[in-house]
């Protein structure tokens, strides 16, 4: 089978795809998520357990790749700062879910809200035809990420 030159994958192109998301993580987690108080650990967990809903501990760490007693450790560091409840199975007294409280809730959307904000302040410096380009690159970059839109 051959390919056509135009078809092939720029060898540059994953080495500066990696470096750019590093990067705009990296001013998101320095410019938005300081004010929350949480590593980035316990942010994305409290981010899954309320994307994912009441959860299993083993569910969750399987979901944010991590063993389990680490992941013990981050629902009970969110516990004490009344981010999360584990609430014990009816019919199975031996499984407990993960859920986010009003107070968890609020802070998601505190630093998704100050994401947006940064994220619209860092494209408005961008030229309309940038911004297109960007536009028509996201459903690329969701595919990517494993989100198959």
């Amino acid at each position: 089978m051959t390919t056509l030159a135009s078809e092939e994958v720029r060898t540059d192109t994953a080495p500066r795809l990696r470096l750019v998301i590093t990067r705009v993580a990296r001013l998101l987690r320095q410019n938005v998520d300081v004010d929350t108080g949480l590593s980035t650990s316990l942010l994305s967990a409290l981010a899954t357990v309320d994307r994912s809903g009441p959860v299993t501990l083993g569910d969750l760490a399987a979901a944010e790749r991590v063993q389990p007693p680490s992941m013990t450790r981050i629902v009970t560091q969110l516990e004490e700062r009344g981010l999360v409840l584990r609430v014990v199975d009816d019919r199975d007294r031996r499984i407990a879910r993960v859920q986010v409280t009003p107070k968890g809730q609020r802070l998601l959307h505190r630093s998704r809200t100050r994401k947006n904000a940064f994220l619209a302040q860092r494209l408005s410096s961008l030229t309309p035809e940038e911004r297109r380009a960007l536009d028509a690159a996201l459903p690329v970059l969701e595919r990517l990420a494993g989100e198959g839109r």
